[in-house]
């Protein structure tokens, strides 16, 4: 275990809101986001941002579980600034968002990774996912990849 912090994004936490939409554009630019964007995706998800000491490391989203015929299906993003890979930190804010999205009552566990985010991909099959789904969104021309964990309730 390393010492790295995890503190959950509240809507009116501007720091932990901005620390949160830095660690998101910087992984994720084709999904931009403005603070007002992750001002009302923190009033639907459970957003964190993590630290290592001081530095900024990571973040994360879980997205409460939803139905899927009987099927709870909750989607758990961890994020990690480039600078922070491969030293187990993205495991331990993964791992946290795996806990909790078990806890909010999800029997399936999927993500989503920008398919050019070939370190996001490789940690995802690493971690037990397997691709779902390529596709681009409409109107818009990056490749999006869907996973799920296996060996999880389908």
């Amino acid at each position: 275990m390393s010492d790295l912090r995890i503190v959950p994004v509240g809507d009116v936490d501007e720091v932990a809101l901005e620390d949160w939409r830095h660690v998101h554009n910087v992984i994720v630019p084709p999904a931009a986001m403005s603070l007002d964007d992750v001002r009302a995706r923190s009033g639907r998800f459970r957003l964190e941002v993590a630290y290592l000491g001081d530095a900024l490391v990571g973040c994360s989203t879980v997205r409460p579980p939803a139905g899927d015929g009987d099927v709870a299906v909750a989607t758990v993003i961890a994020r990690v600034l480039p600078g922070f890979r491969r030293r187990g930190l993205g495991a331990e804010i993964y791992g946290r968002g795996l806990a909790l999205a078990r806890e909010l009552g999800a029997d399936r566990i999927e993500t989503v990774v920008l398919a050019a985010n070939e370190d996001g991909l490789s940690f995802a099959l690493k971690h037990g996912f397997v691709e779902v789904e390529r596709y681009v969104l409409d109107g818009e021309s990056d490749l999006w990849v869907d996973l799920r964990l296996a060996g999880a309730r389908s």
